[in-house]
């Protein structure tokens, strides 16, 4: 440890895990540092469900109050055609137990608000090695608006950057042991204004084998998009641009008004998530004083909804295992991962299984969704749908308080949140 009254942590990232994984370090007695690789901290974004999972913990750590569900009255989604037809489809908001929808921007923006504001940011900043001593951790951080070096040591060092973290790569190895490929790509973005044929509060979706089209419905602001596909060959996919692949993808047929005016808004967003669906596969999500936390540690991918409420949720606890175990970090860190692999690794496969669900892969899985639609217009059989999306164990792990501080007794796990809610 240092010789400052205060342990030292280095946060890599400034996305939403690292912002709460800061406040809640900062409460527990530490000093937090975070370094992000862009010139500032982003705006915007795409759409996120705020599940019950990450409400506890965005409650705990005092972000709740700093948000709000942005689905209203009367939000509806639509299934449509090219030619513009629409039928009444499922969306988000037609989960059980919904979860609150909202954008990345909307959460990031609430947490920051709650870090304190004299937390030492530096900007366009990241790490190029990292070496552990056993007490402390020696860490090259090199700022791209400098071209300087210089090296700090650390108590701890907690990567939060996200999906191709840096962090995870120089202590754990190359991506390409970690990344699991589920050979889809995503574009999402958000809309300066409703597309045609949809009004505020109306989303859609066009499902198709192999490729797929979300517009993302909000009452009180314009909606968002998700274009995803399968691809067979996910490196070529970055050798062009979204809007490009989109065209090439999705131009096998007449795109028609809406999705048009969407590719349109695409070829000038100023911010756009394009990315291959990838799931990391690690053995362990710390080394020495060395954790990973999100998308970095587990990424469970979109589809399954649970990015920003399981990055809440793990930040959340990790402040609170340490705190648990003053001076012993390895026991802390091995105690936060036996509560949260669990569930998390539960998540990871609601994504794998979600996936069917945002783009069916062939005619096949396509005949069963719309079956499934029309099942949810029937009347009794839309109610046993319900009732069976309700009782199952993937909205149960959902809705599950996955860093219940009891949930960890005596450096003992305790039984699981859903669980014990099931018993």
């Amino acid at each position: 440890m240092t010789t400052e009254s205060k342990p030292r942590a280095l946060v890599v990232g400034l996305g939403i895990s690292g912002i709460s994984t800061a406040i809640q370090l900062q409460r527990n007695g530490w000093t937090p540092v975070i370094v992000e690789r862009a010139p500032a901290r982003r705006s915007g974004g795409y759409f996120v469900g705020l599940f019950g999972a990450g409400k506890y913990s965005a409650e705990r750590l005092g972000i709740l109050d700093r948000l709000h569900n942005r689905t209203g009255a009367g939000v509806q989604t639509y299934q449509i055609d090219r030619q513009g037809r629409r039928r009444p489809g499922i969306g988000f908001a037609d989960i059980p137990d919904a979860p609150w929808m909202m954008l990345r921007g909307d959460v990031e923006a609430a947490a920051f608000a709650e870090l304190d504001p004299q937390t030492e940011i530096r900007y366009s900043t990241g790490p190029t090695a990292i070496i552990q001593d056993g007490d402390q951790v020696e860490v090259t951080l090199r700022s791209t608006a400098t071209g300087e070096s210089t090296t700090e040591r650390f108590d701890l060092v907690v990567g939060a950057d996200g999906l191709r973290s840096t962090v995870r790569r120089l202590t754990f190895g190359p991506d390409a042991e970690h990344l699991h490929r589920l050979n889809y790509m995503i574009a999402a973005y958000e809309l300066p204004a409703e597309l045609p044929g949809l009004a505020r509060g109306e989303g859609a979706t066009l499902a198709e084998p192999g490729r797929s089209f979300w517009v993302f419905p909000f009452a009180d602001h314009a909606s968002t998009v998700l274009w995803t596909w399968h691809t067979d060959d996910v490196d070529a996919e970055f050798t062009r641009t979204p809007a490009q692949r989109v065209r090439e993808v999705f131009g096998t047929e007449p795109l028609g008004d809406t999705l048009e005016a969407a590719v349109q808004v695409l070829e000038s967003a100023p911010e756009v998530l394009f990315d291959s669906v990838e799931q990391v596969r690690l053995e362990r999500w710390h080394r020495g004083r060395v954790v990973l936390v999100g998308d970095s540690a587990w990424c469970v991918t979109l589809y399954a909804g649970m990015g920003v409420s399981s990055g809440i949720a793990g930040a959340e606890l990790l402040g609170t295992a340490l705190a648990r175990r003053p001076g012993d970090v390895e026991g802390a860190l091995t105690e936060w991962e036996a509560q949260l692999r669990p569930y998390f690794e539960g998540f990871q496969e609601i994504g794998i299984k979600n996936r069917a669900f945002f783009v069916p892969a062939n005619r096949a899985e396509s005949r069963r969704r719309r079956v499934m639609l029309r099942m949810r217009r029937s009347g009794l059989l839309a109610r046993a749908l319900q009732w069976l999306m309700r009782n199952n164990e993937a909205m149960r792990l959902r809705s599950a308080d996955v860093a219940d501080p009891a949930a960890v007794v005596g450096g003992a796990t305790a039984q699981p949140a859903v669980q014990r809610a099931a018993a």
